[in-house]
């Protein structure tokens, strides 16, 4: 997708916080949630169930191209200046689009207002996950040591980005 597509895209999807009770965020994170644990084994699968994603330290935002779902994303307070990105996920049909930039652009912009001076991530390792491990790259995401309660795992991978206040990723 060239850039200019990829900011159409973004300009055409609408990213607002999420409750979960809708039907379709649900099903796509009840997917997500499945998809990840037949590709990661059972000790190194870490995203969030539907209940964990209703912790108050869980905010849950749902992207929608006009009425249709087109992915969502999640983002954990770690303490007051970290933050971890959770549940990325865009729905079929959309990939490709700019939907995952668009939504964590949101995610970023956000731990930027809450004053997060470290956004971090855990992925997986293997193929399946290139394409989410590239996203975060070309958003200026680094390799770094495992966070939080996270310990090393060859099956997943850890990313972060310092965040500086009123920057985002593509604003440099």
């Amino acid at each position: 997708m060239s850039d200019t597509q990829s900011v159409a895209a973004r300009q055409a999807v609408r990213v607002t916080v999420d409750d979960l009770t809708g039907a379709p965020i649900r099903d796509l994170l009840t997917g997500h949630h499945t998809e990840m644990a037949a590709n990661s084994p059972a000790d190194s699968m870490h995203a969030l169930d539907l209940s964990a994603l209703r912790d108050p330290a869980v905010t849950v935002w749902s992207a929608w191209a006009d009425d249709e779902l087109a992915g969502c994303g999640a983002l954990k307070d770690l303490d007051a200046r970290h933050g971890e990105i959770k549940s990325m996920r865009t729905a079929a049909g959309f990939t490709g689009r700019g939907v995952a930039a668009t939504v964590l652009t949101h995610i970023v912009d956000e731990a930027r207002r809450r004053g997060y001076t470290r956004l971090s991530l855990e992925t997986g390792s293997g193929e399946y996950f290139a394409p989410a491990r590239r996203l975060y790259l070309r958003h200026g995401f680094t390799e770094c040591e495992p966070f939080a309660d996270y310990v090393l795992d060859p099956y997943s991978q850890f990313f972060t980005l310092a965040l500086a206040a009123g920057v985002s990723p593509e604003r440099g």
